[in-house]
């Protein structure tokens, strides 16, 4: 992202769904930052941790100070303290066969960030793709504790299909994905088609290819969407099938409007992911 206030706010929720993932409510963080003095003002600096100040200010965590390095690049997260039951804590583990699976937000962030760099992208994109990166997961972590899930995983780096995958191998279950179902930002299709994709994308595939069964009807532009790279993506839930639709309203009605059922949990194929 240009906009370093909007990079703060990414970087701190994107930090803090590590605890919401496990059902957890973090309290406290610590700003880690990588600054090139030599060759950046010192303004990109202060409107990043403002961003990431008012973020911190939203989810209600305290920043209680941070680590600073002079760096040929910015980089910029956070180390989060949270607290969690631990018999109400969740993993990527608990899947259950029978048990339906919820998203929370659209894929597509990491192709569309690539178009970006490229500026490819017009401005009415960058402000939707930005504000879906700096939406918290706390409504969604909140919704799904209080519905009693039995699993999650936060979307990020290894893309819908490597996290899925991964839930699926710790649950010893398989899983079935409507590629219907799945929420995108339509941008990333256009702007996969034109090659805007990020080099995790492709590493994702060659990683996770033999874990997943894709129809063969499924476009080569989706197929980038579901390997994409996402930063700051939503929670996949794992959920009792009696209580999704009630989660899935409750999710809708608490401001987290692409949430959908996107698949089952299966006891056959364990390990494996098949999208139809």
């Amino acid at each position: 992202m240009d906009d370093p206030y909007a990079f703060g706010q990414i970087a701190v929720a994107n930090s803090l769904s590590d605890v919401y993932t496990m059902g957890g409510i973090p309290v406290t963080a610590m700003n880690i930052v990588c600054f090139p003095t030599k060759s950046m003002d010192i303004s990109v600096l202060k409107d990043v941790l403002r961003g990431g100040a008012d973020k911190l200010c939203e989810a209600e965590v305290v920043l209680i100070g941070g680590h600073s390095v002079d760096d040929l690049e910015l980089k910029y997260g956070l180390a989060v303290t949270g607290t969690v039951h631990p018999a109400r804590m969740l993993t990527n583990g608990g899947a259950k066969p029978g048990d339906r699976l919820i998203l929370t937000k659209p894929l597509g962030t990491g192709i569309i960030s690539t178009a970006v760099k490229a500026r490819a992208a017009g401005q009415e994109t960058i402000a939707k793709v930005t504000q879906c990166m700096a939406t918290l997961n706390r409504v969604a972590a909140q919704a799904m504790v209080a519905a009693g899930a039995n699993a999650c995983t936060d979307i990020t780096g290894f893309g819908f299909l490597g996290h899925t995958i991964q839930m699926a191998q710790n649950s010893g279950v398989g899983m079935n994905i409507s590629l219907a179902a799945i929420p995108y930002f339509p941008e990333a299709a256009g702007f996969a088609r034109q090659g805007f994709c990020p080099g995790g994308l492709h590493r994702n595939r060659q990683f996770y290819e033999s874990s997943v069964k894709l129809a063969k009807e499924i476009p080569a532009h989706m197929r980038d969407i579901l390997h994409d790279p996402q930063t700051s993506g939503g929670l996949l839930i794992s959920i009792d099938a009696a209580e999704a639709e009630t989660l899935l309203n409750q999710l809708k009605a608490g401001g987290v409007p692409d949430a959908a059922v996107v698949g089952e949990v299966v006891s056959e194929s364990v390990g494996t992911v098949t999208v139809s």
